[in-house]
């Protein structure tokens, strides 16, 4: 069942200059009460959908997935500044393909966000059309819940992103959209293409490549494409990957430095999601 997971953000913008700095110079944090009120308002929303899960027990399964990761990568760019990554989910699924959850990660974004957590809030609905091909979509709120700019009537970086997705076989196809990229009133999109082959002996070939664009990245950066390829291995109640991930960003929208690399790295994941299967 294809459902949101959250692999692939803020990048940083032209010169080494990242999108809450560069939002900063052109005047986009000034925006008052009124973006905090109605970022409010949606995350109650979310929230309140969250707690239903409790409620609605008996009629669904709740999982959790823990990941240690030897950095948070998302879409080509690194988000922990190249550091170690401890993330978490807990997730409840019902039987009509309804589904809600919540993911947290550490993060490090150097200058631009105080905090050290983000946590990510989603819903969404998933099923199959027909011979194998699988239908997609909902809802992400990405918040910084430790930041000083998260307070209730400033929550500046905060913002929600929709996603619509098709999957068949091995393959899946996800759109991605955001009217408000990273709390800067411009539109971005995301198009992604993933593939996952079994291979002999637990091994298996994860493919992934996704294109960014829209508003923000002309006028703060640049459209660019990120890639990944890398090997899996399930071993017991554990899943590992080894994978290259990078970008084609070049010349001065190239980011070398540890806050937000958007170079060709080498990335190690290790998870395992509960409850454990006594199959």
């Amino acid at each position: 069942m294809m459902q949101y997971t959250r692999k692939h953000a803020i990048p940083s913008s032209k010169a080494q200059v990242s999108p809450l700095q560069s939002r900063r110079r052109r005047g986009y944090i000034d925006r008052g009460s009124n973006q905090g009120a109605g970022m409010k308002s949606t995350t109650l929303t979310i929230a309140g959908a969250l707690a239903l899960m409790a409620a609605s027990a008996q009629a669904g399964e709740f999982s959790s997935t823990v990941t240690a990761a030897s950095e948070y990568d998302f879409r080509g760019v690194s988000l922990s500044a190249k550091d170690p990554a401890l993330q978490a989910s807990l997730d409840w699924a019902h039987d009509s393909g309804f589904y809600l959850g919540a993911w947290a990660t550490n993060i490090d974004y150097g200058s631009d966000i105080d905090g050290n957590i983000e946590l990510d809030l989603y819903a969404g609905w998933s099923g199959e059309i027909k011979d194998g091909l699988g239908w997609d979509a909902g809802i992400v709120w990405y918040t910084y819940p430790d930041s000083s700019s998260s307070a209730l009537v400033s929550k500046i970086y905060d913002y929600p992103e929709i996603y619509a997705g098709l999957s068949w076989g091995p393959l899946e196809f996800k759109q991605w959209f955001t009217n408000d990229y990273g709390g800067s009133d411009m539109d971005a999109s995301y198009s992604e293409l993933n593939a996952s082959f079994e291979l002999p002996s637990g091994f298996s070939l994860n493919l992934h490549g996704g294109y960014n664009y829209g508003e923000y990245f002309h006028q703060t950066w640049e459209n660019y494409f990120d890639f990944s390829a890398g090997l899996g291995y399930s071993a017991g109640h554990f899943d590992l990957e080894l994978k290259v991930t990078g970008t084609d960003l070049d010349g001065e929208s190239k980011i070398t430095d540890d806050v937000s690399n958007t170079e060709a790295r080498v990335l190690f994941t290790v998870s395992t999601t509960f409850p454990w299967s006594t199959e």
